[in-house]
C-alpha cells in the first residue's frame, strides 16, 4: 500500500485509528479510507515525482490564497497572486535566456517548481523594493543551474542558493511564511505523498529528528511553528542535490539538520549541497542514440555511446530528460534502470512502450540515430552484495528484468561465479528478452534460470519452462534453501508486493528481501 515507505510510525497511527472505530459505521469509514488510499496510490503511480511536486506546490498556493482571503495569513491574496506571477515570469524568462546562451536542454517543470518554492518562502510583494527582490531571486536561482554547474550538473538547490545571495546583496532575508500553523496540515499531508513517491522518508525523518533535538523543539513547534516540514519535504529532497544511497542520504539529512541549529535553513541547505556534491556521482551527460533495437513484443533497447567511461554499479538507474512538444501531465523526465553492465562500451536502457503511452514515451520511441537525450544522477541500491559467497535469487517480471541483465552481464564479463537462481515471468513466450545473456549465464556460470508463463492459454506446445504464477510450491521446488538466500524483486508494483508477502509468509526474513525502486513508476 501507499503507506509502506512511511514505515511503522504512520502505519501504527492509522492502525490505532482503525481499531478505535467500531460497528457498521466504522467499517464503512475504514472501507472508505482504504478506497481513497487505493485511488491515491493508483494516481501517484501515474505521474512523475517532479509533476507531483509541482501539483503539491500549486495546491499550497491555492490554500494560501484562500487563507489570506479570510485573514488567516498576513498579506492579501492579490499581493500573493502578483508575486507568483512575477516569480514565474522572471524564472521562465531567465531560464530561457540561460538555456539559449549555454545551448543547454531545459526542463520547465523545474522552473515552475523553483518559482513556486520562492513564492512560498518570500513574503508577497507590497512595494517596489519587494519587486526587485523577487526578480533578483528568480534570476539568481536560474543562473545557479547553468553557471554553478560542474559536468553539466548543478550543485546547489536553486531556490536556497538564490535567497542566500539576495540576503547578502540586498540585505533582505526570506520570511519562510509557509511555516505557519494554518499551512501545517496541507504541508504535512502533501509532504508525506512526496516522501512516498521519492522514497526519501529516512532522509526527511533524520533531518527532522536532528534539527528538533538541537533546537530543543517540541513536535508541536516543528510541525506548526517552523518552516522545517516544508523545507524537509520539498527542498531537502530535490533529486539533483541528494546523495545516491540511503546511508548517505541519512548522513546528509543529519548534517543539514545540525547546521540549521547554527544557520538559517537556506544556508544550511547550501552547505549541505556542497557535502552532497562531494560524495555523489557528478556526471550529467548529453547522449546521442547509437542504436535502437526491438528486443520484445513491446520493448526496445536504446544504446548510447559515451565520450568517457561512466562509473556505476550493475542494477543502478539514471534520470533521463527529453524535452518535447505537447508534454503531458507526466512531464519530460523519467528514471530508467541501466540494463548495460559497467564492463560494456555503451550505455543501454530497455524501455517498454504502449500505444497509449505518455508523451515522453512517444517522443523517445521516435528518437533516431544521432538524436540526443540528457542522462544524469546515477543512483540506486538495488545492486549485487559485496559478499560473493551470498546466495541470491533474482525475481523479474516484465520490464523488471533490466537490472538483472546488467548484473548477469557484469558477472559474465568478470567471469565471477555466484550462486544465483533467476525466476523470470511473462505473459507469453514471445515477451521474454535478454535470453542471450540469461542463457550464457547458465552455460558459463552455472546460474539457474526458471522461465514461467502466466497466461495458461498462450503456452507453446514445445514449452519447457514453468506455467503459472510463482507461488510457494514453485519456490519450494526450485529454491529448497530459501531462508539462506537474498531475494531481489523487480517488476510491476503488484507483482513485487505480492511476492514479498509470499516470501514473508514462507519465513524469509524481511532483511533478506530487496525491492527495486523500479523508477519507471517515478
Amino acid at each position: 500500500m501507499w503507506l509502506e515507505p512511511v514505515e511503522k510510525p504512520v502505519r501504527g497511527v492509522y492502525g490505532k485509528f482503525v481499531g478505535s472505530v467500531q460497528g457498521d459505521k466504522g467499517i464503512r469509514v475504514c472501507s472508505g479510507i482504504l478506497f481513497v488510499m487505493s485511488l491515491v496510490d493508483k494516481y501517484l503511480n501515474g505521474i512523475t515525482m517532479y509533476r507531483l511536486t509541482l501539483y503539491f506546490l500549486l495546491l499550497l498556493c491555492v490554500f494560501a490564497i484562500a487563507f489570506s482571503a479570510f485573514g488567516l495569513l498576513p498579506f492579501s491574496p492579490w499581493a500573493f497572486l502578483v508575486s507568483i506571477f512575477l516569480l514565474v515570469a522572471s524564472c521562465w524568462l531567465a531560464n530561457t535566456a540561460f538555456a539559449k546562451f549555454f545551448n543547454a536542454p531545459t526542463n520547465f517543470e523545474s522552473v515552475y517548481v523553483t518559482a513556486l518554492i520562492l513564492s512560498l518562502i518570500i513574503t508577497p510583494a507590497t512595494a517596489l523594493s519587494d519587486v526587485s527582490f523577487l526578480f533578483l531571486a528568480a534570476l539568481l536561482a536560474m543562473a545557479s543551474k547553468y553557471i554553478l554547474a560542474i559536468g553539466k550538473k548543478h550543485i546547489f538547490n536553486p531556490a536556497a542558493f538564490s535567497v542566500v545571495l539576495t540576503a547578502l546583496t540586498l540585505k533582505q532575508a526570506v520570511s519562510w511564511w509557509v511555516g505557519t500553523p494554518v499551512m501545517a496540515a496541507p504541508v504535512l499531508l502533501g509532504g508525506l505523498l512526496i516522501a512516498r513517491k521519492t522514497r526519501k522518508f529516512w532522509l526527511v525523518f533524520t533531518f527532522l529528528v536532528v534539527s528538533s533535538v538541537f533546537f530543543f523543539a517540541s513536535l508541536k513547534q516543528v510541525f506548526l511553528s517552523s518552516p522545517l516540514l516544508f523545507f524537509a519535504f520539498v527542498m531537502l529532497t530535490e533529486p539533483q542535490t541528494v546523495p545516491p544511497t540511503r546511508i548517505l542520504q541519512m548522513t546528509y539529512g543529519g548534517l543539514v539538520g545540525l547546521l540549521t541549529f547554527y544557520q538559517a535553513p537556506e544556508i544550511a541547505l547550501v552547505l549541505g549541497n556542497i557535502f552532497s556534491y562531494l560524495i555523489s556521482p557528478k556526471k550529467k551527460l548529453l547522449l546521442a542514440v547509437d542504436e535502437k533495437r526491438k528486443v520484445g513484443n513491446s520493448m526496445w533497447d536504446f544504446m548510447f555511446k559515451t565520450p568517457k567511461k561512466l562509473e556505476y554499479q550493475p542494477g543502478q538507474y539514471m534520470e533521463w530528460t527529453l524535452a518535447h512538444k505537447n508534454t503531458d501531465s507526466r512531464g519530460s523526465r523519467r528514471y530508467f534502470t541501466l540494463s548495460s553492465s559497467p564492463t560494456e562500451d555503451t550505455i543501454r536502457v530497455g524501455v517498454k512502450f504502449d500505444p497509449n503511452g505518455s508523451s515522453f514515451k512517444k517522443a523517445m520511441f521516435n528518437l533516431k540515430k544521432g538524436d540526443e537525450i540528457v542522462a544524469s544522477h546515477v543512483t540506486g541500491e538495488f545492486t549485487l552484495p559485496k559478499d560473493r559467497s551470498k546466495k541470491l535469487v533474482f525475481v523479474a517480471g516484465g520490464i523488471g528484468v533490466t537490472p538483472f541483465r546488467s548484473m548477469l552481464k557484469y558477472l559474465l564479463d568478470k567471469k565471477e561465479k555466484r550462486s544465483v537462481i533467476v525466476f523470470y515471468t511473462e505473459e507469453a513466450a514471445d515477451d521474454f528478452v535478454y535470453k542471450d545473456v540469461l542463457d550464457n549465464a547458465q552455460k558459463e556460470l552455472g546460474i539457474k534460470v526458471v522461465y514461467t508463463i502466466t497466461n495458461r492459454e498462450n503456452v507453446p506446445s514445445n514449452w519447457k519452462g514453468k506455467v503459472g504464477r510463482i507461488d510457494v510450491k514453485m519456490l519450494e521446488e526450485e529454491v529448497p534453501d530459501s531462508p539462506e538466500r537474498l531475494f531481489f524483486l523487480s517488476g510491476p508494483h503488484s507483482m513485487v508486493e505480492g511476492f514479498r508477502q509470499t516470501l514473508l509468509e514462507m519465513g524469509v526474513p524481511k532483511g533478506q528481501i530487496k525491492v527495486d525502486f523500479f523508477p519507471g513508476y517515478a
